[in-house]
């Protein structure tokens, strides 16, 4: 067989096999956008809870004394940081690129996943603070850190309901991803 004959057969097979990659390239980009609109929905909670506790720990911190405005107060402060993860949280979800590679999206799938346990350990290492704090202003009398340790629970509370959701939505995704992989691999 001439090489003409093997040059129409690789590009006959490569027109034929268009459609699989097109299907292909939509699922991916359904994928990527999924778990990128997770995290821009992820970063409006997070946004809102920020500057719910920024307006009513300023507020309050004002109007209050002891124990009830060092809480309010550490609401406040902790929530500026909130803000400004949930701002470049948002901000970098919304300029990433909707990847079409399977192995881009795994990769990023797999990255978040990670950043969100992560951050979920770190939630539960914020409760360990705010019990001490909680502990130690009770021993030794000192009602600002008995207020600053109840901000910082329930802080760390709040995040580590907040991650484990995100983780939750996440490695369903990812799931789905893999078994979507597995479909379209060849037996």
């Amino acid at each position: 067989m001439s090489t003409r004959f093997y040059i129409f057969l690789l590009l006959l097979l490569g027109i034929l096999s268009l459609p699989a990659m097109a299907q292909d390239s939509a699922a991916m980009e359904v994928f990527n956008f999924t778990r990128l609109e997770y995290n821009r929905q992820g970063m409006l909670i997070l946004g809102s809870w920020a500057v719910l506790n920024l307006l009513v720990g300023t507020i309050r911190s004002f109007q209050t004394r002891g124990q009830v405005q060092a809480f309010h107060q550490m609401n406040a402060y902790w929530n500026l940081v909130n803000l400004g993860i949930a701002g470049y949280g948002f901000w970098q979800a919304s300029q990433v690129s909707l990847m079409v590679n399977f192995w881009e999206v795994l990769t990023a799938q797999q990255q978040i996943e990670k950043v969100l346990l992560f951050n979920a350990a770190l939630d539960l290492g914020y409760m360990a603070v705010g019990f001490f704090l909680i502990e130690r202003g009770l021993r030794l009398q000192k009602e600002r850190w008995i207020g600053f340790g109840k901000s910082i629970l329930l802080q760390g509370a709040f995040l580590l309901l907040f991650d484990g959701i995100l983780v939750g939505f996440q490695q369903e995704l990812g799931a789905e991803l893999l078994e979507w992989a597995k479909s379209i691999r060849p037996e």
